[in-house]
């Protein structure tokens, strides 16, 4: 189904099937799959693909040579039929790529809401990544990484597959993230090490000094107490319950996760 104000340029393939919303441009040398659908104001530039069972949200913007919705690139896949889902207003610069899920994996790659990725950036199987989110050139997400919302990634870093990166943190270029990163923070670095909080991004996105304040001093109680992270982090929950960003902080410490916690050492004290 192709709504009436769609412009598809002559030189675009649109498979019978796909769903096409109003206002949508599909510009020369696009390809558009059956089972995509492309809600309203969705922009396909020159050579760009949109493939698999896909959704893209209203208002996003596909730039030329960017793959979505392709095959998850995992020895594990059986062929079956997986998902995408991308949320409202994300923008794919060139040769992007993002892929469908596995069966293993839960069977769905989730995108939210106002996401930018830069150039040749990839988002691979499973991976399930929030809103206000900025991935720099060239980043890579392996299988089954979270991210979650504010979290700029900076170029050629890289993450470890069932990875999890907190609310607002900040990865600096060409870091490797091999253990889960906290909300908040700051690691940089191959291998990547904690460096304390994303000060500056709290900040920007409002928190008062007082906040910030109380933040930072959970943090060196967690990663410089006697204790273990974990042990210290459930230790002095009482203290920051009034805290929603400490709290934020402690609740990921706390969650079973398949990988180690990052940390201010090499490797993880965890």
């Amino acid at each position: 189904m192709i709504a009436a104000s769609a412009k598809i340029h002559p030189l675009a393939v649109v498979e019978d099937g796909a769903v096409i919303g109003e206002n949508v441009v599909v510009g020369p040398f696009c390809y558009v799959g059956p089972k995509v659908v492309l809600h309203d104001e969705v922009e396909l530039l020159p050579h760009a693909i949109a493939t698999g069972r896909t959704v893209i949200g209203r208002g996003s913007r596909i730039f030329p040579n960017a793959v979505i919705g392709g095959d998850p690139q995992s020895l594990h896949h059986d062929g079956v039929e997986t998902t995408l889902t991308v949320g409202e207003k994300c923008t794919f610069r060139e040769g992007v790529t993002a892929n469908t899920g596995t069966t293993g994996g839960g069977g769905k790659t989730v995108i939210g809401n106002n996401n930018l990725f830069l150039a040749n950036s990839h988002i691979a199987h499973d991976c399930i990544l929030g809103n206000d989110i900025v991935m720099s050139n060239n980043v890579m997400l392996a299988g089954h990484v979270i991210v979650e919302d504010r979290v700029i990634l900076g170029g050629g870093s890289a993450v470890h597959q069932f990875t999890r990166i907190g609310r607002q943190a900040f990865i600096g270029g060409l870091s490797a993230v091999s253990y889960d990163v906290i909300p908040y923070g700051m690691l940089n670095g191959n291998p990547g090490v904690l460096g304390g909080l994303n000060v500056v991004g709290m900040s920007r996105a409002g928190m008062d000094k007082a906040t910030i304040h109380r933040v930072r001093r959970a943090y060196k109680q967690v990663f410089e107490g006697e204790g273990s992270v974990r042990a210290n982090a459930a230790a002095i929950r009482e203290d920051y319950a009034d805290c929603v960003p400490a709290m934020q902080i402690l609740d990921f410490i706390g969650a079973e996760s398949d990988r180690a916690l990052s940390s201010p050492h090499r490797g993880s004290k965890g």
